[in-house]
């Protein structure tokens, strides 16, 4: 099969394309090209309808091909490298805590209830510690040892009662993930997401132990953004390789928490929509960096977006929440019909 003809190509092509005005007019996803391609801070997209590319647009910044920053959408990626390792064995279970696992990386002098936040705490943004994200970021990634300085917070909350959200949680997901496997959070992405899948994971920012970034900073391309998506939506399977079990897959959507920003349920590692007729998935990032997948339509889709601007839920965000919800869920499923 041809691949799809992008916008680029088309700006490209000059007045060939102009001559094909009833192909636009035919093309059904055209009013969401339209609509996303006036959100300026979006850059490109990537939609795919059981399992074949329907859309793939770039309207500014790199091309389609290009990895970028997906900034939170790290989080998903690392969630997904926690059901690996449970898959495994190498994780008992979501309740198995700090103290049992990895004592070691309990600093001297933290509270003592730090040893029983689980993982499922973790995964989840509940682990009660004062958060290291919004404005305490820049204090806490300029600190000397991440792992320790998100551990030795005070809590603001009991764990499991509330989602703070928090890189610092994510974390110590990764130490913990590395600790337990004796690999590396890259050389476990690679290995178990990068390989089976088919898609490239550049290295990225590690603490001052050396520890890679769990939860953000990580880049991909947008091919390879939807291909993960395309994943979970057959129930981790890629290729007719298991890539995480299904059951992983199944526990990992289904509503554990909720955002107090955007008052989205969250399950492991994916906010959790439903407009009422459809329910979706999605991996958020700062500036709008999105994979979102809708099982029950048959979707994948994944944004990327200017890295450097807000994506509030009352802004940006909100705006491209509104382009999946009432553009590019009812299209998807029109279409199935």
């Amino acid at each position: 099969m041809m691949p799809l003809m992008t916008r680029r190509h088309c700006l490209t092509g000059g007045l060939a394309c102009l001559a094909s005005p009833l192909l636009a007019q035919s093309n059904p996803w055209q009013p969401v090209i339209d609509q996303a391609s006036a959100l300026d801070q979006c850059h490109g997209f990537i939609i795919n309808l059981n399992g074949t590319q329907a859309v793939a647009e770039v309207f500014r910044g790199p091309a389609l091909d290009r990895t970028v920053p997906i900034k939170s959408v790290s989080k998903t990626i690392v969630a997904a490298l926690t059901g690996a390792a449970l898959d495994r064995g190498e994780l008992s279970s979501l309740n198995a805590t700090l103290g049992d696992l990895t004592p070691q990386l309990i600093p001297s002098g933290a509270d003592a209830r730090v040893a029983d936040i689980t993982i499922e705490n973790l995964i989840t943004m509940q682990a009660g510690l004062e958060r290291t994200s919004g404005r305490n970021y820049g204090g806490w990634v300029s600190s000397s040892n991440w792992v320790a300085n998100a551990l030795s917070r005070p809590f603001v909350s009991q764990p499991g009662s509330g989602m703070l959200y928090s890189t610092g949680s994510f974390h110590i997901l990764g130490a913990v993930l590395t600790e337990i496997s004796g690999q590396s959070l890259l050389t476990l992405a690679r290995e178990r997401l990068g390989e089976p899948l088919g898609i490239s994971i550049p290295a990225w920012t590690r603490d001052p132990q050396g520890r890679y970034l769990g939860g953000n900073e990580m880049s991909l391309s947008l091919p390879a953004m939807v291909r993960f998506g395309e994943m979970y939506r057959q129930s981790g399977q890629w290729n007719g390789v298991q890539v995480l079990s299904a059951d992983w897959v199944k526990q990992s959507l289904q509503p554990r928490t909720m955002s107090p920003f955007s008052g989205l349920d969250y399950g492991y590692g994916w906010f959790l929509g439903n407009t009422g007729r459809d329910t979706y998935a999605l991996a958020r990032g700062y500036g709008g960096q999105i994979i979102c997948v809708a099982p029950s339509v048959g979707l994948s889709l994944a944004i990327t977006s200017d890295p450097t601007q807000p994506a509030r839920s009352g802004g940006y965000f909100g705006d491209l929440k509104n382009l999946i919800e009432t553009a590019i869920l009812p299209t998807a499923r029109n279409l199935q019909t």
